[in-house]
């Protein structure tokens, strides 16, 4: 098979497309032909050798990528044989293995697909649309809501903004540059502002009149995520899950108290006990969301040959929405 396969930790250029061998199904397993393999920014971080939380790859060389669709075209001892043929979904956890023609994955991690559901879009949702709601347990959103949506044109954004809608929300919407802004109005926002622009708070304001935000959903933090957080009202909620900005936003307890005002990290552990410690949970509802049409994530498509092109595009903020390899 081909496959992209990272020899040394660094810059993208390091993601090579070489011809490997077919990895083989052990018990209990699945071989799945991929028609479309996830990339998250945390790939990013992986490549050039991890961080905090994130620990590299124990092996070099090593196949990047945790998300995949396709069909199953082979099975491991003791797998149930009516999985053969079936057009599947899984997220493969800690294992990578995702940037490939072939990807091996555990039987009890897989989700059957509906014709109706396309490879890349069950790709976003198995690791995007569960993030997403694994976020949305947090909060309560209805028609007094008023929710600030950085990085509304990314991934997670997109269905954040699709949500919020839906909930009878008003969405404000933050992307960079003008191309971003009117892809996510048209996405639902109420209000689409560019955060490049140093006016932009003061468009959020006006546009709000003596209406103050609810909640900020941060994945960006820095000074992008301090502003929407100034623009909280009392009683405000600011849900972190992630800083690609630089350095997530800190506050001291003495400013959270007058402000009336909370801060709190939802990934990792807090978000599979919300689920019932199940992240399964979160994958059936999302890819039900999609299925029935309630949500619609983006796609931004590369070919499998080019996935360091893809990890700059991430990197530099030059994609909009899933960003989705396709072998």
């Amino acid at each position: 098979m081909h496959a992209i396969r990272l020899h040394a930790f660094g810059p993208a250029e390091n993601l090579t497309y070489e011809e490997t061998a077919d990895p083989a199904p052990g018990p209990g397993q699945v071989r799945i032909a991929v028609a479309a393999a996830g990339v998250h920014l945390l790939d990013t971080v992986l490549r050039q050798g991890g961080t905090g939380p994130f620990p590299a790859p124990a092996e070099l060389p090593t196949i990047p990528g945790r998300e995949v669709a396709g069909t199953v075209d082979a099975l491991g001892e003791g797998t149930d044989p009516s999985w053969l043929g079936k057009r599947v979904v899984a997220h493969l956890g800690l294992a990578p293995g995702g940037y490939a023609e072939l990807a091996v994955v555990d039987a009890a991690k897989l989700h059957a697909l509906p014709d109706t559901l396309g490879d890349a879009e069950a790709v976003a949702m198995i690791g995007t649309g569960r993030t997403t709601l694994g976020i949305l347990q947090f909060t309560e959103l209805g028609p007094d809501s008023i929710a600030i949506v950085p990085a509304a044109a990314g991934g997670i954004g997109t269905l954040l903004v699709q949500y919020a809608k839906n909930a009878g929300a008003t969405v404000i919407g933050l992307a960079g540059g003008p191309e971003k802004t009117a892809l996510v109005k048209e996405n639902g926002a109420d209000l689409a502002v560019d955060y490049k622009r140093p006016d932009w708070p003061a468009e959020v304001r006006t546009y709000l009149g003596d209406r103050e935000a609810t909640v900020v959903f941060d994945s960006v933090g820095g000074a992008t995520a301090r502003a929407a957080v100034d623009l909280l009202g009392k009683g405000g909620r600011h849900l972190v899950f992630g800083w690609s900005g630089g350095e997530p936003l800190t506050f001291t307890d003495e400013e959270l108290t007058t402000r009336g005002i909370t801060s709190e990290g939802v990934l990792g552990p807090v978000m599979i006990q919300k689920a019932g410690g199940d992240i399964r949970t979160l994958e059936l509802a999302a890819l039900t969301a999609a299925t029935e049409g309630r949500l619609r994530p983006a796609i931004h498509r590369f070919p499998l040959t080019e996935a360091a092109t893809a990890h700059r595009a991430l990197e530099t903020r030059g994609t909009v929405g899933k960003v989705v390899l396709i072998p």
